[in-house]
């Protein structure tokens, strides 16, 4: 209730603790503003029973009830309603590349990597609701998940949706997958083109060169990220698939061409991460997420009501009834 209220000049009700003093010479006072008569004897006088002469200190009672709104008054109460207005620059156009081959699921990361990353990277998605995001997926080829786009509802069930299959031929392409992100960004008008590219493999299929793709994409002003995700050593990977058609598990060396994925960020000056486990792949996302920044402005408008003038018109029509009520129909007794 009080949320949107507030006083601007709280400090003139240090003048409220005069009431107490001003009511406390009253009472020493009050047997002085009344005439006295001393006799011997008054059984010749009959009781009075004036009620107003019973109702005299009511209007030292409204003197104090005026003092104290005039003091509120000067307070300056008032209730505010704040309403902001966000203005987004040119927004930061990002592509994720994403590894779909056999590998990625590998149990070194929790449940398995593709899993991991769709956790990590639905957050990341989040954490972005200005900028334009679009999905490729890569094994042995690639293609474009869902185009560009700032309805993050779509990107996010795009990424539910990735797994792994049969359709795409199997490998790990990866100069393909960095070449089908740029090819989504190039013709892009945003401040900031990204492309997070993430393997857990080395290239060993596909028709275009890696470091071919990486120069198109400096090329047009792109920056890259890549990711090497798996653990150092063996990882427990898809080695076969059983007559039920589920995949027969065995521990697979890792490996990585974490040379490539240097070169890929060094020429497009973007960085190279090693994500070994699901922590670490949770930390690269946000250090991404800090280095590629959407430049926003907030315009906040606020709409005050004040409410002293009421108090104010209250305490001196209350002064006055005061005064008046004293020189009118109390005259006699004050």
């Amino acid at each position: 209730m009080f949320n949107n209220f507030e006083f601007v000049n709280p400090s003139f009700f240090w003048l409220l603790i005069l009431l107490p003093a001003i009511g406390f010479w009253y009472y020493l006072k009050q047997n002085e503003q009344t005439a006295s008569l001393k006799i011997s004897n008054i059984q010749g006088f009959t009781r009075s029973g004036n009620w107003l002469a019973k109702l005299r200190p009511l209007l030292f009672v409204m003197r104090l009830i005026a003092l104290a709104l005039l003091i509120t008054a000067m307070a300056r109460p008032r209730t505010y309603d704040e309403k902001t207005k966000t203005k987004t620059t040119k927004g930061i156009d990002i592509v994720m590349s994403i590894d779909v081959s056999a590998s990625m699921l590998a149990k070194d990361l929790k449940p398995n990597r593709l899993e991991a990353l769709k956790k990590v990277a639905a957050q990341f998605i989040l954490a972005r609701p200005n900028d334009r995001i679009g999905l490729v997926e890569y094994a042995g080829e690639s293609y474009t998940k869902t185009p560009l786009t700032s309805d993050k509802d779509i990107v996010l069930a795009s990424l539910r949706s990735i797994s792994y299959n049969t359709l795409i031929d199997g490998g790990t392409a990866i100069g393909m997958g960095l070449g089908t992100a740029v090819n989504r960004l190039k013709d892009s008008r945003a401040k900031s083109k990204v492309i997070i590219l993430l393997t857990d493999g080395v290239n060993n299929t596909g028709s275009v060169d890696p470091k071919i793709a990486s120069e198109l994409a400096l090329q047009f002003g792109i920056k890259v990220y890549t990711i090497g995700l798996g653990t150092n050593g063996m990882a427990l990977s898809p080695i076969g698939i059983k007559p039920n058609n589920t995949f027969q598990y065995g521990n697979v060396q890792v490996k990585i061409d974490e040379e490539l994925l240097k070169e890929i960020a060094r020429v497009t000056e973007g960085k190279y991460f090693r994500a070994t486990n699901n922590t670490k792949l949770v930390e690269i996302y946000e250090e991404i997420n800090k280095l590629e920044r959407t430049d926003i402005e907030e315009f906040k408008f606020t709409t005050y009501n004040e409410l002293f003038r009421n108090l104010a018109l209250f305490g001196l029509g209350l002064l006055f009834l005061e005064v008046l009520l004293r020189f009118t129909l109390f005259r006699s007794f004050v």
